[in-house]
């Protein structure tokens, strides 16, 4: 087996906790709507950009009336920065940045949401130098879990799909990193926890549970 060379990682739920957030933005909505957003239908897309569900249409489904899409996609951007208003990285992250450089691995990112959306987090907290890769929806003809992503990620780091590791927190981006030929650490979240995430190599509670050099010694 081929030494790791490089991490990839997710973004939304493994560098930063959005999900949750964004899921509770949508809930506040539809509660405001006298409807309920189940979580079990939340978490289909989870880590894809073409999942089937569409919030928006469904709440206009169970309202019985066309929506202002506009409107409610402004509200859910508000009610989102008004829960992260103190939002941190994700335990452990900080660190496995530091020691991916100190062990002269590559870093990037692949990740199912738009590059303005990811940019704007790296740079709100400052770690948008310590990626070598950023690879985004729109440099890629289909995301998660299609595997275009990560075969984009580990080309633009020049390694073998091999020769990485990747980092994810969902089922569809597990099914991407496996079918992309990496191997891949599953780092559940409490959105993703109950999903099936048993295609991943190795599962552990959180980044700062496990230091890179010990994940690394596990993952072979």
């Amino acid at each position: 087996m081929k030494p790791i060379r490089a991490l990839v990682f997710d973004f939304d739920g493994l560098i930063v906790e959005t999900e949750e957030p964004i899921f509770r933005a949508w809930q506040r909505i539809y509660r405001e709507q006298g409807q309920e957003l189940p979580l079990e239908i939340w978490v289909t897309i989870i880590g894809t950009s073409s999942g089937p569900f569409d919030p928006i249409q469904y709440l206009e489904e169970r309202v019985g009336r066309p929506l202002d899409r506009q409107r409610f996609d402004d509200l859910e951007r508000r009610y989102y920065e008004e829960a992260t208003a103190l939002q941190r990285l994700m335990p452990g992250v900080a660190e496995y940045l530091r020691d991916a450089r100190r062990l002269h691995l590559g870093v990037g990112i692949a990740s199912s949401s738009r590059r303005a959306w990811v940019l704007e987090h790296l740079k709100r907290f400052a770690i948008a130098d310590a990626f070598d890769a950023v690879v985004c929806r729109e440099d890629v003809t289909r995301t998660k879990p299609d595997p275009e992503l990560y075969l984009e990620a580990t080309k633009r780091l020049t390694v073998m799909p091999e020769e990485a590791l990747a980092l994810e927190d969902s089922s569809n981006g597990i099914a991407a990193a496996k079918a992309a030929g990496l191997r891949c650490v599953a780092v559940p979240t409490v959105m993703t926890a109950s999903l099936d995430l048993s295609r991943a190599d190795l599962r552990i509670p959180s980044l700062g549970a496990v230091s890179l050099t010990d994940l690394l010694a596990q993952i072979g």
